[in-house]
Parts: C-alpha cells; sequence; structure tokens
C-alpha cells in the first residue's frame, strides 16, 4: 500500500475512508444483533475487513466486513452450534478459500448462474425482511426461516393489544422513512450516509424522550471476543460440514460478484480473482479464530468508497481504523441505538437485496433465467440455504442443457419421390423423443432424403437412434434413405458424421 499511496491520493483516500466508515458503522452493528451475536463481534469483523483484508492484493477499491446476505445462515449457525460452532465454521470456510484461492479457482465462481446469484440474495432478503420486521414490532429475537413469515399475522395481534409494541413499531418507520428521504436528497447533501443519520436520530429522539424503547446491550470489545482455535470435533457432524459448503459457496460468489461489479465502477486495477478469494479467506480464517462474524466483499460499502472518491487501498484501512478507534473511544454511543432503528436499516438492506427494478425486464426478455431466480429464492425459503442454491444451480445447468440442445425437424412430403426431412440444430439425447417421433411417423414405404447439413451437434445417443432408424427403414419394402450428410457426398449411413462428445 504504501508504495502506491502518495499525498495527492492520501487527499482523496482520507474523506471516502470517513465515509465508507460512517456506512459501515450501523451496517456492523445492525447485522450483528439480527445474528444474534454480540454487536462487538459485527465490528470486529468490520475492523478485520479493513486493517488485514484492506492491505492485501486482489481489489483495490472493494471494501470488505459483514453482510447482510449472511445474516440467515450466520443466525442459523449460531441456533445451532452456538458462538463456539460459529467460529469454528467461519475458521474453517477462510481456510478452504485460502485453498481455492491458491488452487486458482477464484475464476470460475464467476461460471455461477447469475439467476441463481440473484434468487439467493432475494431469498436471503426476504427472509431478513421478514424477520426484522419482527424486531420492529419489539420482539428482540426474530425467528429464523418460514417461522419469521408464520409468525406474522400474530405479529399483528400483538401491535393491536400492545402500546408498547407499536411504540417501537413508530421508531422503527420513522427511521426508516429519514433515512429513504435523506438518500432522495441532491448529491452534496448525501455525503453522510442516510442510515448513519437516521439510527443517530432514533438514538437521540429515544434517549431526550426517555422512549420505552429496546437499546442495544453492550458488553464490551474484550469481553465479546473469545479467541479460540475452533472445535475440531464439530467437524464430523454432516450439519456442521453441509454448513462450511455453504458459507463457503455463499461468501465467495458474493464476494467475487461484487468485485466484478465494483470493477465496472472505476478505471483502476482490475481485480485478481484468485488474490481476492485468498484475501477474503485471510479475513475470515482471523475472523473464525477471534470468533467474530464472517466475512464478504460488500457491494454496499465497496461503491460508496468509489464514488466518494478513493484512489487507493489507503481508503479501506483507514475506514477500518476508523471503526477500531470509534470502538476503543465511544463503546457507550452503541448503546443508546434502539434495535428497531437497526431493524428499520436491515430491512432496507433487505429490500435492495430483491431485484424488484430488473424482474419485469428479465421476465419478458429472459424469461427462463426469471423462473430460475424465482425457483432459487422459493427454495432457499422452504429449505435452507445450500438446498436452495443446489436447486437453482440444477435448474440453470437443466435450462441451458434444454436451450443448447435446441432442434428443428422439417419434413417436406411431395406427391412423389422421396420424403425430405432436414434435422438442424443440436441433436442431443433431450431431443430424441422429438427426433424418433417425427421419424417414425413417415411412411415406411417410402424413401426418405435424410439431410444433416445444418447439425451442429450429435451426440452418442442420436447418432445410436439414427442407425437403428436408417436400418430399419432399409428393411422394410420399399424403403430406402439417403443421408446428405456435413462435408461429405450423400451415403446410406451416418459414417461421415462425426460424433461431437
Amino acid at each position: 500500500m504504501l508504495s502506491t499511496v502518495n499525498w495527492r491520493t492520501l487527499r482523496a483516500d482520507l474523506p471516502a475512508s470517513l465515509v465508507v466508515f460512517l456506512v459501515a458503522l450501523p451496517l456492523c452493528v445492525g447485522i450483528a444483533v439480527a445474528s444474534g451475536v454480540p454487536v462487538e463481534l459485527g465490528l470486529v469483523t468490520g475492523v478485520v475487513g479493513g486493517l488485514l483484508v484492506g492491505l492485501m492484493p486482489g481489489s483495490s477499491m472493494q471494501v470488505s466486513g459483514p453482510a447482510a446476505g449472511l445474516t440467515v445462515l450466520v443466525a442459523e449457525a449460531v441456533d445451532r452450534y452456538g458462538l463456539a460452532g460459529l467460529g469454528t465454521i467461519v475458521l474453517v470456510a477462510g481456510l478452504l478459500q485460502i485453498g481455492l484461492g491458491l488452487l486458482r479457482l477464484g475464476r470460475w465462481f464467476r461460471a455461477i448462474s447469475v439467476a441463481v446469484v440473484h434468487g439467493m440474495l432475494a431469498g436471503i432478503g426476504l427472509l431478513l425482511i421478514a424477520g426484522q420486521v419482527h424486531v420492529l414490532a419489539g420482539a428482540t429475537t426474530p425467528p429464523i426461516g418460514l417461522a419469521a413469515f408464520a409468525g406474522l399475522p400474530a405479529l399483528v395481534g400483538d401491535l393491536t393489544e400492545s402500546g408498547a409494541a407499536r411504540l417501537s413499531l413508530a421508531v422503527g418507520v420513522a427511521t426508516l422513512a429519514l433515512m429513504m428521504l435523506w438518500n432522495a436528497l441532491p448529491g452534496r447533501q448525501r455525503t453522510v450516509p442516510g442510515a448513519l443519520v437516521a439510527v443517530a436520530a432514533a438514538a437521540g429522539a429515544t434517549a431526550a424522550l426517555g422512549l420505552p424503547v429496546d437499546t442495544i446491550d453492550v458488553a464490551g470489545l474484550l469481553a465479546a471476543i473469545q479467541p479460540s482455535i475452533g472445535h475440531p470435533s464439530l467437524l464430523v457432524d454432516l450439519g456442521v460440514l453441509t454448513t462450511i459448503a455453504t458459507f463457503t459457496l455463499v461468501a465467495s460468489a458474493e464476494s467475487l460478484f461484487s468485485a466484478a461489479a465494483v470493477d465496472r465502477l472505476h478505471q483502476g486495477p482490475r481485480t485478481d480473482f484468485d488474490r481476492e478469494l485468498v484475501a477474503q479467506g485471510t479475513g475470515n480464517t482471523i475472523c473464525g479464530l477471534l470468533g467474530a462474524l464472517p466475512m464478504t466483499a460488500v457491494i454496499v460499502r465497496s461503491s460508496a468508497n468509489v464514488q466518494a472518491g478513493a484512489r487507493s487501498k489507503a481508503s479501506r484501512v483507514l475506514h477500518g481504523l476508523w471503526l477500531l478507534v470509534f470502538v476503543a473511544a465511544a463503546p457507550g454511543l452503541v448503546a443508546l441505538i434502539p434495535l428497531p432503528a437497526l431493524a428499520a436499516v436491515l430491512v432496507h438492506a433487505g429490500v435492495k437485496l430483491l431485484p424488484l427494478r430488473t424482474m419485469p425486464a428479465l421476465w419478458r426478455e429472459h424469461r427462463g433465467e426469471a423462473v430460475v431466480l424465482m425457483v432459487t429464492a422459493a427454495a432457499i425459503l422452504t429449505t435452507d440455504m445450500f438446498t436452495g442454491v443446489l436447486v437453482g444451480l440444477g435448474l440453470a445447468v437443466v435450462k441451458t442443457a434444454w436451450e443448447t440442445s435446441h432442434l428443428r425437424v422439417i419434413v417436406g412430403d411431395g406427391d412423389a419421390g422421396p420424403v425430405d426431412v432436414a434435422l438442424v440444430g443440436n441433436a442431443t439425447f433431450l431431443r430424441l423423443p422429438t427426433i424418433l417421433s417425427a421419424l417414425h411417423a413417415l411412411p415406411t414405404d417410402r424413401s426418405v432424403r435424410l439431410d444433416l447439413r445444418d447439425l451442429r451437434h450429435v451426440d452418442h445417443a442420436c447418432r445410436m437412434a439414427l442407425d437403428t432408424w436408417i436400418e430399419t427403414h432399409h428393411r422394410s419394402v420399399g424403403g430406402h434413405v439417403q443421408v446428405v450428410a456435413p462435408r461429405s457426398a450423400p451415403a446410406e449411413r451416418l459414417g461421415p458424421v462425426r460424433t461431437a462428445e
């Protein structure tokens, strides 16, 4: 970093780091609360993402820290395995990320269908919103998964009967409204992030008016951190191994997709995806050892970093320094923040994960991708993150295989002469029913001219099926097949056609 930073870039990086710090602070605290862990652990992850990952090679502009996209996963892991189990999961996931990066497999995460990633984020966003709506109404421990949706009718009943619940909801809704109004202001006035302004206003109003609203419980940084080398005995549990695989997949995919998006926002050096994966894995390894939240590269902070005029890695390193100074110098200020205000910030973050603007155009232009997105989100809502992503990936593969096996069978039957049959496209086993249905419908007492010149691909199954049909048609009375094959003269059999495996 020192070799690339000079006074000219530092004049741009210093104010940018303050902007990123102000964006990161409420998100670090809110994500920790939503994940069911002490708020200090979210700040620790932000500090590690700035001071450690910020110094490492990979991407120059994106900023790492706790991500809303992992909130549901973390909450489920803490509920099942406790904070000690979470540390082990994050530690092993980080080591796996380092291994994948060293094996130069980082670039292959870009091969994941964008529809699956957006569906994953949409599912997470819906779960996050449903859970935080309960916190808005005064429930300090939000339900996880489908229980959050199932509990919404009871929540409505609580609001009609409880004045405390209505007051909590009012604080949260006011915070959300202020945040949205602030974000609608002209650019120069939005230098201070709306989330910070809204949370600070909610904290000030709650303290000044003495409102009976739940606030954050702060235990202190040293008390919250519980260093550990992990609990290897947990690694024999299939559920833990599945959770580790899910963390590795989701955190890596989100970080690298964020890197690709951030690269489009600036003209600086492009991201080295393998090195970035190693950097993210190193950060998660340290967070696992400290028992903190897992990290990813976060598009909200990264885009704020670019838009604030950052020129080098110094901005993201300094943002980690400001987080550390804040935690050390003013931890009491965090205890003033009302929980409904943080829930409003996370509801806003959850809405941002939903493809509300892009979905209509995607449905019109790429309906298959839209279906993959919706199925992935629905699978995550009804099962779990790992199963939902696997369902989405499987559907994306099936969709791609179906589309790439597009085939047309054109039959021209004149009054005299042979029947003309042309196969156009890709002949794969997926299209065997179409091919054989058309061929078996041909008259057996007529000659057939089979034109394969526009056939771009023939797999082994189709090759064998065509050979068998030709032999059968030759044996019929009056049947004869003339094959017009690619790069060859008319032939009696498919010999000149090469099989493309």
